[in-house]
C-alpha cells in the first residue's frame, strides 16, 4: 500500500491543481478520506477504494461532460497500476470511476462504485453551496451576480431539492441527514440568498 500511496501522492493528486476550485486537491482528499471511512463498513479491498477515489475526477482534463468516462480510460491506460493490480481489478476500478457521477442514469455496478459515488456527494450545506458558487464562477464567468444566483438556484433545485436527480447509495453515510438539512435551507429563500452572497463575496476575494 505504501508504494501505491507514494505514486498517488506524487503523480495523481497533483493533477487536481489544474481543475476548478470545486474539484481541487482539497476535494479529492475529502473524497479519499470519506471513501476509506465508508469502506470500514464493508468487506472490501482498501487499495481499490483508495485508487478509485484518487482517480475519480481526473477526466476533467477533457471537460466535465464526459469526465467520468475519461477518468475510466485514464485508469485503464495507467501502466503503473499493473504493478499492483490484476487486469480484473483495474477494470473494477475503471468501472467504479465511471459510475461515480451523480447524474448517472444507472446504479453503480459494484460496492466500490457505490462507496466513491457516495463519498463524492460531500453533502454538507456549507461545502455544497460553496462548491456550487465556485463552479459557477469557474465555468460561467460572463454571468453577473443575478445570473450567478439564478444558475446557483437552478442547480440546487435540479440536483439536491425534493425530486432532484441525486441518489444516495450507502446507508452508513451521514449524507442522508445532511441532505435533509440542505433541503430545508434551499426552501428558505431569504437565508439561501444571504448564504449565496456571503460565499460569492468570499470567493471573489481569493
Amino acid at each position: 500500500m505504501k508504494e501505491i500511496e507514494r505514486y498517488i501522492e506524487e503523480q495523481i493528486i497533483p493533477r487536481y491543481t489544474a481543475f476548478d476550485r470545486a474539484h481541487s486537491i482539497d476535494h479529492v482528499r475529502t473524497v479519499i478520506d470519506e471513501s476509506l471511512a465508508l469502506a470500514e463498513h464493508y468487506d472490501v479491498d482498501r487499495r481499490i477504494v483508495y485508487v478509485t477515489a484518487a482517480y475519480h475526477d481526473l477526466g476533467l482534463c477533457e471537460g466535465r461532460e464526459r469526465h467520468h468516462i475519461v477518468s475510466g480510460e485514464i485508469v485503464r491506460a495507467d501502466k503503473q497500476l499493473r504493478n499492483w493490480f490484476t487486469d480484473d481489478e483495474i477494470e473494477l476500478i475503471a468501472c467504479a470511476v465511471e459510475d461515480h457521477r451523480a447524474s448517472s442514469d444507472h446504479e453503480p455496478r459494484s460496492i466500490y462504485g457505490r462507496i466513491v459515488a457516495e463519498a463524492d456527494r460531500v453533502i454538507d450545506p456549507e461545502i455544497t453551496l460553496r462548491r456550487t458558487v465556485q463552479y459557477g464562477l469557474a465555468n460561467y464567468p460572463q454571468l453577473d451576480t443575478e445570473g450567478q444566483y439564478a444558475r446557483f438556484c437552478a442547480h440546487l433545485q435540479e440536483k439536491y431539492a425534493e425530486g432532484g436527480y441525486l441518489r444516495l447509495w450507502i446507508p452508513e453515510s451521514k449524507n442522508g441527514a445532511r441532505l435533509a438539512e440542505l433541503r430545508q435551507l434551499i426552501k428558505n429563500g431569504e437565508l439561501l440568498r444571504h448564504t449565496f452572497e456571503r460565499l460569492l463575496a468570499d470567493e471573489l476575494k481569493r
